[in-house]
């Protein structure tokens, strides 16, 4: 499947990506809403081992985004695939993304999971002081529906993501 867009793409990571993917995982700048970070290169290449082992049996997948030049400029998960929907997570973009980079690699996450995958909804969970994610996902049609200590839970559906598309088009196509 082609997961392009105007100015990305993504492509499922490899154990060659473990350097890039250390270097934002234990990045400040880019880590404040993320899980810790296996601070070792041999763990982090282990770990992506298991992720393409993972990919292969159609569990989850991580996916480098990459500009189209081939500058690798952050990562995204596919996971907690339940019936007709999956999560997605582990988002992070850094100071090489494009200008639209966080809309264009949204849309081509909802692209894998609609088209390659066959669900329709999403459903995933955001730390609730990250305001400018929540946000992301609220314009995007995402419908909160629940939340605890740490997390705000979202569902979203595939007419949503469409919609969402069909308005962002001049600036993704």
């Amino acid at each position: 499947m082609n997961l392009s867009s105007k100015t990305i793409r993504l492509r499922l990571i490899t154990a060659e990506d473990a350097p890039f993917v250390l270097s934002l995982r234990a990045n400040n700048t880019y880590n404040a809403y993320l899980s810790a970070v296996f601070p070792h290169m041999n763990e982090k290449q282990a770990w992506l081992a298991q992720y393409q082992a993972d990919q292969a049996a159609g569990k989850e997948f991580c996916f480098i985004i990459e500009r189209l030049d081939g500058t690798p400029c952050g990562t995204v998960r596919v996971f907690d695939l339940k019936g007709d929907s999956f999560s997605w997570g582990s988002w992070i973009l850094n100071q090489d993304k494009t200008l639209y980079a966080a809309i264009e690699s949204a849309l081509l996450v909802y692209r894998f999971g609609f088209e390659h995958l066959g669900c329709n909804q999403s459903h995933f969970a955001v730390m609730t002081d990250n305001a400018r994610v929540l946000s992301f996902h609220e314009k995007m049609g995402a419908k909160k529906v629940g939340e605890d200590a740490l997390d705000s839970f979202y569902t979203i559906d595939k007419d949503s993501v469409y919609a969402y598309h069909s308005r962002m088009r001049k600036i993704v196509a």
